[in-house]
């Protein structure tokens, strides 16, 4: 039996750059579906200069765009619309996270396009959404993480160390809603025979992710405090360092565990029933003090030595990793969980999906160059060698 995927037979066209829209439709492609990402000729997505840490290629690039086609279009030519018209009339969904407006004023708003065809689910990604008095508003992820109260809650305790998270996060957040939110136009069209439209919104999908602090300083009252890596309101929970220079990440949750961190972490049975650290509050309001009595009992030990007693009293920990740390992670190397795929590089290596399904194999194809796929493409709409050869003489691919 032919292996299925659930998005095989699913074509998308993909005005994106940057982050949120490809991350989105690369995971569409992992699923199956056909992507066709359509940039601009000469230079492409701005994501492919970002940097050059990957034997030349961009890091975002390499991460987000794997498994699709790379279709080079001029949007602002006339010949341009008409190929584009010729991909939507068999495409099931058109995502796009161009600058606010831009979509609509080329007629590639979900109300101009559900005429001409009703089937067609269309996904608006931007920071703010449509609407209000930030709809036509600039937005890039740092700022999204200030708008969205991300940096409020992240870093040191002063006000100068306040810190962004180290990954795109707020476009990561976009493109995680944006991805669900197809499935599920997908399965409704499903019902209903006909396309809808899904508007993302950058700030919403942060603000989604800010539920617990938010929630924590409801009505006015004070939010948490920004405690680098440990956490705010839980105690103790986050980097120790041990002796020889290491550290080591833990956290506890009740009170079982805290009995069990004293006996047999901190070999100090009777801390456990200390009055400062009875409960979790008063441990969290105490912190200064128990961390002290935490950093002198592990200055004594190794890394090692101090993961081994808090598996045996079963605390989580972790080891704090770099990059390279990660890249050798044991247990990403148990699971199997590499890929290799082809890019204009060479093979690189590429994170299998975290949602593995037992029932088929995702799709991991290779990074596109830039206009690798135009003439394919365009031949598979009927454009003839001399038309194409026309098309990219006058810069329309």
């Amino acid at each position: 039996m032919t292996e299925q995927r659930p998005l095989d037979g699913i074509t998308v066209v993909s005005l994106e750059h940057a982050i949120a829209a490809p991350f989105c439709t690369r995971q569409l492609a992992d699923l199956g579906a056909r992507v066709i990402k359509v940039e601009r000729p000469g230079t492409g997505d701005f994501a492919r200069g970002y940097d050059e840490r990957v034997r030349g290629l961009a890091s975002h690039f390499v991460w987000t765009n794997r498994s699709k086609e790379s279709l080079t279009l001029d949007l602002k030519q006339d010949e341009a619309g008409a190929i584009l018209d010729a991909l939507l009339a068999d495409a099931d969904v058109l995502v796009q996270n161009l600058a606010p407006g831009a979509a609509a004023r080329m007629g590639l708003s979900f109300e101009a396009l559900h005429v001409r065809f009703p089937r067609l689910i269309v996904c608006d990604i931007s920071g703010y959404g449509e609407g209000g008095p930030y709809e036509k508003k600039k937005a890039y992820d740092l700022l999204i993480q200030s708008e969205g109260g991300f940096l409020s809650v992240t870093g040191g305790p002063e006000e100068e160390q306040m810190a962004k998270a180290g990954c795109s996060i707020a476009d990561i957040s976009a493109g995680m809603y944006a991805y669900s939110g197809i499935l599920s136009a997908l399965l409704l069209r499903g019902k209903t025979g006909q396309g809808s439209r899904i508007d993302v919104s950058m700030l919403e999908s942060l603000v989604e992710w800010m539920g617990y602090p938010m929630y924590y300083a409801f009505d006015g009252a004070a939010p948490p405090p920004r405690a680098g890596a440990a956490h705010s309101t839980i105690y103790p929970y986050g980097p120790f360092p041990t002796g020889g220079g290491g550290t080591v990440m833990l956290g506890l949750q009740n009170e079982r565990e805290w009995a069990a961190f004293c006996d047999k972490v901190l070999l100090t049975p009777a801390l456990a029933m200390d009055e400062r650290f009875s409960a979790n509050f008063k441990r969290s309001a105490n912190r200064e003090v128990l961390r002290q009595i935490i950093v002198e009992r592990f200055a004594q030990l190794g890394v090692e030595a101090v993961i081994q007693r808090l598996e045996d009293a079963q605390i989580a920990s972790a080891r704090v990793n770099d990059m390279q740390g990660v890249w050798d992670h044991p247990q990403l190397k148990a699971r199997d969980s590499w890929r290799d795929v082809d890019s204009p590089a060479g093979p690189l290596p590429s994170l299998l999906p975290p949602a593995r399904n037992a029932a088929f194999t995702p799709r991991m194809d290779g990074v596109p160059a830039l206009g690798q796929h135009s003439q394919g493409i365009l031949d598979q709409l009927g454009y003839s060698v001399e038309a194409i050869n026309h098309l990219r003489e006058r810069g329309v691919i």
